[in-house]
């Protein structure tokens, strides 16, 4: 018996170095990062779907009236099934952009010495996001207007110093949204997009009077905070083609941009010329306004394309799936400005 085991163990071992692979055929799989975050966040976002739905089964276990108990249960059921479905959408959303930007982890350089410190004396400032303090811009679209404005005051984020602007945002002449900014002037002309204090507001016809009321802080951020990173609102040097992050705070702020044109002038792109307004390009695109392509994974298959004018910035966006636009209508730092077209 010693010996049959003996020998037993000797086959086995035989066996198991036969079936190892040599080194040679060992194939190195590189590195997913990318990747991988975009699976964890999707199963963040199923286990997010499922806590609602037992917080609303013990919502609707509340109704004293069956009917109301039974509707609940079905109306928790499906907000499930959509939820689910938005999750597995936005995971493919994701993968692509990994497939594009490709499989690194996600940790820009943010070292202080990158960055202009004095907003009153900026020595490299990126004409298409002027960040002069005292800059004021309104837009107009089809259900609001926009007010920005660039503030004399700055916050202290991961040791660089970032400027607030002011972002406000009425609907029917109410506030809707109230945020603060948080923007820093890169050595190389970049603008780095630091954050977001984000106050959304609903008003309701019934109070009296009709205030303003807060009713969510989502999409808030902060580099360093939570995981969060900062992204690049516009780049020093655009050229197209370029996909980068603006913001990066994983299932709650994730816009990229894709330069799409560089030496946009009305006319000579048709297809760029979409839903755009002739008077206000003839007016400000010469052959160098920065057209971008905007979009996240959070609402997959929406885009938002925006236009931008030297010494100017933003002046139009258009939303490629609804045609709901928004447009420059007013600002106080350039001359060009006193002829713009209103709505």
């Amino acid at each position: 018996m010693k010996k049959y085991l003996l020998i037993l163990s000797a086959c086995l071992a035989a066996s198991a170095v036969s079936a190892a692979p040599s080194k040679a055929a060992v194939r190195y799989r590189a590195p997913e990062h990318c990747s991988d975050t975009a699976n964890l966040v999707w199963r963040a976002c199923g286990l997010e779907v499922a806590d609602s739905y037992v917080l609303s089964i013990a919502y609707c276990g509340n109704l004293d009236d069956s009917a109301e108990r039974r509707a609940c249960v079905e109306e928790a059921s499906t907000a499930r099934s959509e939820g689910t479905q938005t999750c597995a959408a936005q995971h493919e959303a994701r993968d692509q952009i990994c497939d594009e930007m490709g499989e690194s982890r996600y940790d820009p350089d943010f070292a202080p010495a990158n960055f202009e410190s004095d907003f009153g004396n900026l020595v490299n400032t990126n004409r298409y996001f002027p960040l002069g303090i005292g800059n004021r811009w309104e837009y107009a679209g089809s259900s609001e207007k926009v007010q920005l404005e660039v503030l004399n005051r700055t916050k202290l984020i991961e040791g660089v110093n970032c400027l607030v602007v002011r972002d406000q945002v009425f609907k029917n002449g109410q506030l809707a949204e109230d945020t603060d900014d948080w923007f820093a002037q890169g050595k190389d002309g970049s603008v780095w997009y630091c954050g977001e204090e984000v106050k959304d507001y609903e008003s309701f016809a019934t109070d009296r009077p009709p205030t303003p009321e807060l009713v969510t802080i989502d999409g808030s951020f902060k580099a360093g905070r939570d995981g969060a990173r900062p992204g690049i609102i516009f780049q020093g040097n655009p050229t197209v083609g370029m996909l980068y992050r603006e913001e990066f705070s994983l299932a709650n702020a994730e816009d990229v941009s894709r330069v799409v044109s560089t030496t946009y002038r009305r006319g000579t792109v048709p297809a760029l010329d979409r839903g755009v307004p002739a008077a206000l390009m003839n007016l400000l695109c010469r052959g160098d306004c920065v057209v971008l392509d905007a979009f996240t994974a959070q609402s997959p298959g929406v885009v938002e394309r925006k236009f931008f004018a030297p010494g100017i910035g933003f002046i139009f966006q258009i939303n490629l799936s609804t045609a709901e636009t928004v447009q420059l209508v007013r600002c106080n730092f350039d001359s060009r400005c006193a002829n713009l077209p209103q709505l």
